[in-house]
């Protein structure tokens, strides 16, 4: 006997009530529950939305745990960091998830990510408007940059280059 599970849509998900602790996301219809991020998390994102606001505020808008669908049915996911250029930002409904994924989408790997899962996430966004895609390994020290199809990892000691900034960024820095 098989027992089928029926996918959730992105309109049912916004109908479910706020978990307590955490958050909620869908992922491939499914509701996934997010625990909070812990101390280093959060800095982490506060230091490099402070350094993309500086570089990228007169061109957009950077938010922190970013909701988004970056397909239309069966998704909604929040980036740690997301940028979005002001055109876009004054398309956003407010009673709705930003449809597509943000211009730039930053993640910071917890200990609980698998590289498959980022992976899934980066191809998502990358095919639904995204146009430059990070992973931040705070554990290895390094950043990988996703724009044009292509893939650069910066490490400790090198100055990170993305389309959107006006000047290369230092990891150690960012990193610190």
């Amino acid at each position: 006997m098989s027992t089928s599970t029926a996918l959730v849509t992105v309109a049912e998900f916004l109908k479910l009530p706020e978990p307590k602790e955490g958050r909620l996301e869908l992922r491939r219809g499914e509701v996934i529950s997010v625990p909070p991020p812990r101390w280093r998390h959060i800095d982490l994102q506060d230091r490099l939305a402070t350094v993309l606001r500086l570089q990228l505020g007169h061109l957009g808008r950077v938010f922190w745990e970013m909701p988004f669908q970056p397909t239309l049915e069966y998704e909604a996911w929040e980036a740690d960091v997301g940028f979005l250029r002001n055109e876009r930002v004054a398309t956003l409904s407010e009673d709705k998830y930003l449809e597509g994924a943000p211009d730039l989408v930053v993640e910071v790997l917890s200990p609980r990510d698998t590289m498959r899962e980022m992976e899934e996430r980066r191809t998502a966004c990358m095919a639904n408007g995204c146009k430059s895609f990070w992973i931040v390994d705070d554990r290895l020290k390094t950043i990988s940059v996703t724009e044009a199809g292509e893939t650069k990892d910066y490490g400790a000691g090198s100055k990170l280059s993305s389309l959107f900034l006006a000047e290369d960024l230092s990891v150690d820095d960012l990193l610190r």
